[in-house]
């Protein structure tokens, strides 16, 4: 590194002034974000093509970089922080969340190892201790900070396969998987595809499936489960990714455990309504399995990159997930990469920390219940105008369909053109169906009022 480019970062440190324009751009956005259209227009997308060059020789200018980055990439975002985006499963994000992000970025810490960032490590300690608590989960859980629920996901059952494997007399670290007793998975046909992905790459294969039938609202029919035994791992979900309709956790997990099973839980939007008072019952249970999934963006709205694995047997954790070096240095305090696949990561337990710290119990259940409000709301309207609503709204995703599948299709179509809502489609029961997951905090009641007549309109285009 020259001096010159030295100097030159020394001095962009000093003056602040780049980070005043960036938060100023940041104002901006904000102060527009909750009007503006729920897809970006073609000429914003097409604006794209000014990133395009080739990598530069010479040193950039960094005020320009940030006016590009504004002027060019703010108008082709997704105003996902606002109320009438329903696509996916996608949460705004809670504004001190947000704050706490920047200023964790700033810190730019590595919660790896206690001795590497010791605010990192205290903030992941409280954030599993407030989640164990939140959820009702056993107290000898423990929680990995990841990348998401994806991640999550094949951390929880990284878990599974060691400890099952070991119960067996197996160790797969140091034997591999060529030779192993065959583990089974007990699912649905409705898991999330993260789950055969996880599967994959851990060498299980989707071979190792074992398919059980589902009741109308996508739920396992737990007296159709194959007989379990001590080489199996269930899949359960708090939420199933169509029709948010909850596993019957009790019947499921004590079968599981009779027979040696190990119980992981899918609950990557669902689990936060054990943290409720009125959705609470949709949970029961769900204490008794080994592994959870979760996201803290999907439903508590902390900023992406939030994904939390809960886990009630450390040692199984840390054998599947941890690294070791000779210059790794251990502390009696918590080093956060025994519980996760990686070394180096962001300290995602900062703004999760600040969401559950500014919540409270009582904000998290109110943030909860809302959104199922909403979709409560927009299932009401939605079928007062003639739709027909394909679920039982439990919790947070509501099911359209329209007369026939090309209806519904165009519907959808052109009601993500409007530019007044998003949803994304999915098949149920062999019908086209609109899906609609109601994520943000700020969705308002007028918002759904909103979104429902764009959908109105939508089908009677698609009639016309």
């Amino acid at each position: 590194m020259t001096n010159t480019l030295q100097d030159a970062m020394f001095q962009q440190l000093k003056s602040k002034a780049i980070f005043e324009q960036a938060k100023s751009y940041a104002g901006a956005y904000t102060d527009g974000v909750m009007q503006r259209d729920v897809y970006p227009k073609d000429a914003a997308i097409e604006d794209l093509e000014q990133f395009s060059e080739p990598m530069p020789v010479h040193r950039g200018d960094a005020s320009d970089i940030l006016s590009l980055l504004h002027k060019v990439g703010s108008p082709a975002t997704l105003p996902t922080l606002g109320g009438r985006y329903f696509g996916f499963v996608t949460g705004s994000v809670i504004p001190v969340a947000l704050a706490a992000k920047w200023l964790s970025d700033v810190w730019d810490q590595n919660p790896a190892m206690y001795v590497l960032s010791p605010v990192s490590a205290k903030l992941e300690s409280l954030c599993q201790n407030w989640l164990v608590d939140l959820f009702g989960l056993p107290k000898n859980t423990v929680a990995g900070f990841v990348s998401g629920s994806s991640m999550a996901t094949f951390c929880g059952l990284a878990a599974a396969r060691y400890h099952l494997l070991k119960q067996a007399g197996w160790d797969v670290n140091t034997k591999g998987l060529n030779g192993a007793p065959k583990l089974r998975i007990i699912a649905s046909r409705q898991i999330h595809g993260t789950v055969i992905k996880a599967a994959a790459l851990l060498g299980l294969g989707v071979d190792s499936f074992e398919w059980v039938d589902m009741d109308a609202e996508g739920r396992i029919i737990a007296e159709n489960m194959p007989k379990l035994d001590e080489r199996c791992i269930v899949i359960g979900q708090a939420g199933n990714v169509n029709s948010g309709a909850f596993e019957d956790f009790e019947i499921i997990c004590k079968a599981a455990r009779k027979a040696g099973a190990w119980v992981h839980v899918d609950g990557a939007f669902g689990l936060w309504a054990a943290a409720t008072t009125r959705l609470k019952h949709l949970t029961k249970g769900v204490n008794l399995a080994h592994s959870w999934s979760v996201d803290g963006h999907k439903t508590l709205n902390a900023p992406y990159d939030n994904g939390i694995i809960l886990c009630t047997e450390p040692d199984a954790m840390v054998n599947a997930l941890q690294l070791s070096g000779d210059y790794i240095v251990h502390s009696p305090k918590r080093d956060g990469m025994l519980f996760t696949p990686e070394m180096s990561r962001r300290a995602h337990g900062t703004e999760l920390w600040a969401a559950l710290k500014y919540l409270g119990k009582d904000g998290v259940d109110e943030l909860v219940c809302g959104l199922h409000d909403r979709a409560v709301q927009m299932a009401d309207e939605l079928r007062v105008a003639g739709f027909e609503i394909m679920n039982e709204v439990v919790f947070n995703q509501v099911m359209v369909a329209c007369e026939t599948d090309d209806i519904t299709n165009q519907t959808m179509a052109n009601v993500q053109m409007s530019g007044e809502c998003w949803a994304g489609g999915s098949k149920w029961h062999g019908r086209q169906v609109i899906r609609i997951s109601i994520c943000s905090w700020a969705t308002t009641k007028a918002d759904i009022t909103r979104s429902c007549r764009a959908f109105i309109d939508a089908r009677a285009m698609a009639n016309a």
